[in-house]
């Protein structure tokens, strides 16, 4: 693998690029701090902008290393949510994928637009040879996400995460091989 950072990518409706600490009030406003964005994630709501600021401040050094994948998804010229590397694995080179985005953005094919770019950008440029998504069954729209994306239903783990509101979910598992993009990139 060859490792680029978070690299700036245009999408026809997006432009996905790095978190600065500018970004604290949009984020906060616009999901961070939504109960319903984070139901399903390893992280409760922030409790203020400057909770937000705090950890834009953690992920504006984190730039430095060129192995970090945290996009802002920027839409009409405001951030709209995030999509990142969640997990990285150098040896067998794969990386999983994550993502949340306000509540009012939702159902747009926007996160479709935004996922397919990153995978095209770790395929391509990275040179990554799996690419994963899990979600929490529960969150079937995260699933679809997925599924638009070319990625293959792999199996539901039970109770495999706990969110942070303390309850057992089970997720499923999505994946794509790069050979399958290729596949499907050129037909």
């Amino acid at each position: 693998m060859i490792h680029k950072g978070t690299k700036e990518l245009k999408t026809e409706r997006l432009l996905l690029r790095r978190f600065t600490v500018d970004d604290a009030c949009a984020m906060y406003e616009t999901w961070a701090k939504d109960p319903r964005v984070t139901k399903y994630l390893t992280w409760t709501p922030h409790i203020s902008p400057e909770a937000t600021a705090k950890l834009l401040k953690i992920w504006e050094k984190e730039y430095e290393k060129p192995d970090c994948y945290q996009w802002c998804m920027e839409y009409d010229g405001k951030p709209i949510g995030s999509l990142c590397v969640v997990r990285l694995d150098e040896r067998s080179e794969w990386a999983e994928l994550g993502y949340c985005m306000g509540y009012d953005f939702w159902g747009k094919g926007l996160m479709t637009e935004g996922t397919k770019a990153v995978i095209d950008f770790l395929f391509e440029e990275v040179g990554v040879n799996r690419i994963a998504i899990e979600h929490a069954v529960k969150n079937p729209a995260s699933g679809k996400v997925a599924e638009k994306c070319g990625l293959t239903y792999e199996g539901t783990y039970r109770e495999f995460f706990k969110s942070a509101w303390g309850e057992f979910l089970d997720v499923s598992h999505w994946g794509i091989l790069k050979s399958e993009w290729k596949k499907r990139k050129n037909p």
